[in-house]
């Protein structure tokens, strides 16, 4: 299997390396080279997904393509022969995998969209009857749909740390309350306009997440957006109220790993074969879907 576990791109300067995407400095913009390596409860495991990186990248792309009528968005080019010299020396490691960006101060919140109850959301809910300090009806039904989307941040931790949820008011303290309320509207608006597009194709778009920097004095968005990494998808045909849904995104691998005794801690186990094939193959459909 041809995996990309990570890159060493020699007369580049390599910014840093997150749970997925290796980051090279270039001046006033960034190189983003999208790997295929996998993480899950903050955790990355030893052995990757083949072409993870080329379809996360390809999905951002589109979704960029699709949301710039509300939100600039980081990207220059994804065309690695539009990219500097130094880069266009390692298109066959860059080819289909890359973003140049232009550099921005990232705002330190995660931004969290909802549109139904599942996951730690649903736990929460069953606990206290709130998710993120937000008063929810009683009697919602697991995997329902909320009356109206809910906006849940998190601090952004470090690599290997959890992210924590936090309330809007904590995230006014972070960021200002104006610029809280103006990430809080674009998050929802760039999700339902998403939420909509995807209902067309027979997807559920349960919940995503999105990231934002600061370019100039203007709120763009960055990183990655509505992948199989950072969203929960769910097939329309197959969603049922009441029960937990199949997913159509990381939570193949989640579900496995649930079935392990490890700790949920660093190192984690290696994926077999079985669970990497059928991840690939989840995050080609879901992909396949959505552009349709």
């Amino acid at each position: 299997m041809n995996t990309v576990l990570s890159t060493e791109l020699k007369g580049l300067k390599l910014l840093g390396r997150g749970k997925v995407r290796d980051i090279y400095d270039m001046g006033d913009k960034m190189l983003i080279v999208t790997t295929d390596r996998i993480s899950a409860f903050d955790v990355i495991m030893p052995n990757g997904i083949p072409n993870k990186g080329k379809i996360l990248t390809e999905l951002s792309l589109f979704w960029f393509e699709k949301t710039k009528h509300i939100i600039k968005n980081h990207l220059i080019t994804a065309d690695v022969n539009e990219m500097p010299e130094e880069c266009r020396q390692y298109a066959d490691i860059l080819e289909g995998r890359t973003m140049l960006v232009h550099k921005c101060k990232p705002y330190p919140v995660e931004c969290v969209a909802r549109g139904y109850i599942t996951g730690s959301g649903w736990k929460d809910y069953l606990a206290t009857g709130e998710i993120c300090g937000i008063k929810l009806p009683a009697g919602l039904k697991e995997s329902e749909r909320f009356p109206e989307t809910l906006f849940t941040p998190a601090s952004k931790a470090e690599l290997g740390e959890h992210d924590e949820n936090i309330s809007f008011e904590q995230m006014k303290q972070k960021v200002g309350a104006e610029t809280a309320q103006k990430l809080r509207d674009y998050t929802v608006k760039i999700y339902e306009t998403a939420r909509d597009l995807a209902l067309e194709k027979g997807i559920i778009i349960a919940d995503t997440k999105f990231e934002f920097g600061e370019l100039n004095g203007e709120i763009i968005l960055i990183d990655e957006i509505l992948t199989p990494d950072s969203s929960r998808f769910w097939s329309k045909a197959d969603y049922a109220a009441g029960q937990p849904q199949q997913g159509m995104d990381k939570q193949y691998v989640r579900n496995y790993l649930e079935t392990l005794d490890w700790g949920k801690k660093a190192p984690g186990p290696v994926l077999p074969d079985e669970i990497v094939k059928g991840t690939e193959a989840i995050y080609r459909k879901i992909a396949d879907i959505l552009k349709s």
